[in-house]
């Protein structure tokens, strides 16, 4: 398959022209921190693309929120990445490189704490006692202080890495960024209309 054009792309210039949505993104990674968005973002690019989405964090955790083998799931993600189309939700930095070799569009969600702090506690409400869609069966919805920490230093702690190794991207990756909802909405409606139903 072969790979489109390498860009490193803000919301503010856009990603470069392609010969179609559908054709131009067909592996897209999704990071940035906890309550940003990626997971809201996913299931709408996966159907305005017809991608099929992967949450890593329902390949990590098990029933009880019991973490899976590394060995295990890296062996899962291997065959997931070799497959021809797929959308990929989840930070995982440990698997990023691997990730990036196969990937042909990484979107970064790099939106304030404070609202990540609020995107978190609002799903908390949402699925409080229940599993959420995008996690293994018996890993009912939580919010822990070291969860909540993790936000707070996302961008101080996190952050550097992750930019670290999105600059390390092989060509024909390329990596937007967006820093807010309105940026994420304009791009959508600029590069990636809704379908229409014929």
């Amino acid at each position: 398959m072969s790979a489109p054009s390498s860009s490193r792309a803000d919301a503010a210039s856009g990603p470069p022209p392609g010969a179609g949505a559908e054709s131009s993104f067909r592996r897209i990674l999704i990071i940035g921190c906890g309550g940003a968005g990626k997971t809201t973002l996913a299931r709408e690019l996966g159907a305005r693309l017809r991608l099929p989405v992967y949450h890593l964090d329902r390949l990590w955790w098990t029933p009880g929120w019991k973490p899976r083998a590394e060995t295990e799931f890296d062996a899962e993600l291997g065959v997931l990445l070799r497959r021809e189309r797929w959308l990929l939700d989840g930070n995982f930095q440990r698997t990023l490189p691997e990730r990036l070799r196969f990937a042909d569009t990484v979107i970064l969600l790099q939106v304030s704490r404070w609202r990540c702090v609020w995107g978190v506690f609002r799903r908390f409400l949402q699925f409080r006692g229940r599993t959420r869609p995008d996690l293994a069966p018996g890993c009912p919805e939580r919010v822990s202080l070291h969860f909540l920490k993790f936000i707070w230093t996302f961008r101080r702690r996190m952050l550097p890495r992750l930019e670290q190794q999105l600059r390390a991207a092989p060509p024909g990756c390329r990596v937007l960024i967006f820093r807010s909802p309105r940026e994420v909405r304009a791009f959508l409606r600029r590069e990636i209309p809704p379908r229409r139903e014929s």
